[in-house]
């Protein structure tokens, strides 16, 4: 899949893309088919664990799951997504010919309770040594406003890493302060793609319809983007190189960097660090 110049020069100045029809009827309805399997399967738990982040008020007669984590290494269907040709090319004509994964996740918004996710730099979870790192969603549901698709600041990839710290620790989200007047939308039909950059300020508000909005996530960096946090060893970084091949040589790059600690008792999944924030942005 071939981006075209204008698609590559809206990426870099607005730091997002939408990119439709990338996963064909047949792929989607099997992620759908899976990922209805895995919510049967989160009856079962009680607690977050190591596979399911649990909505508040889960119960295995009503299962609210809103988070599978690292689906990758749970079914073949979504290691073929995060593999998937048409996204890598994607991928490769924005950061270069040799990529890594980051991490994958799929966010699920059940209707009329889909949790949040506050206003926040994917960079502030992961700063790297240089910035050709972003994520690609893989809308496994129509994602429109009114199931809570991706909000985006555009252009606020060139801007400051902001400050994602209240009371002195790492809370993964920003003071929401202006940023809603300036955000768009990126609505996605099932099987588009969207792309933005690690660095664009991003969220998205809860679920208010009676339509699952399920958002297949997966973080991809430039193989020689170094991360400066929770480095995995070098057997296991490797492991996740896609394209291209292994550099022991760090592309370092002036790019502003917040370190995310101290850490916080709720580390976990992103809605654990920022369910200690004072105030939602998404409250009614």
């Amino acid at each position: 899949m071939h981006l075209t110049p204008e698609q590559i020069d809206t990426y870099r100045a607005q730091g997002f893309l939408a990119v439709r029809n990338v996963f064909t009827p047949e792929e989607v309805a099997e992620l759908q088919r899976v990922t209805d399997e895995f919510v049967e399967r989160s009856r079962e738990a009680t607690t977050h664990t190591d596979v399911f982040d649990l909505e508040p008020g889960h119960t295995a007669a009503d299962p609210r799951l809103r988070r599978l984590k690292a689906p990758h290494r749970r079914h073949p269907a979504y290691d073929g997504a995060l593999r998937n040709e048409s996204v890598l090319a994607v991928v490769r004509q924005l950061v270069g010919d040799a990529v890594r994964f980051q991490n994958t996740k799929l966010n699920l918004k059940s209707p009329e309770f889909g949790s949040p996710v506050e206003w926040h730099q994917d960079w502030a979870f992961y700063p790297h040594t240089n910035d050709d790192v972003l994520a690609v969603g893989i809308a496994v549901d129509d994602m429109m406003l009114e199931n809570g698709c991706l909000m985006v600041v555009p252009g606020s990839h060139h801007g400051p890493v902001h400050d994602h710290h209240q009371d002195g620790v790492f809370a993964g989200a920003v003071p929401a302060d202006g940023f809603a007047e300036q955000a768009v939308p990126i609505e996605l039909r099932a099987g588009d793609i969207s792309v933005h950059h690690a660095r664009l300020l991003h969220g998205s508000a809860p679920n208010r319809s009676q339509r699952p909005r399920r958002f297949l996530l997966h973080e991809y960096a430039a193989a020689d983007a170094w991360p400066l946090v929770d480095f995995p060893g070098w057997e296991a970084f490797n492991e996740r190189l896609l394209c291209g091949e292994p550099t022991a040589t760090p592309r370092v790059e002036p790019v502003p960097v917040r370190i995310p600690l101290p850490k916080h008792a709720r580390e976990g999944s992103i809605y654990e660090v920022q369910s200690a924030l004072a105030r939602s942005a998404f409250s009614s």
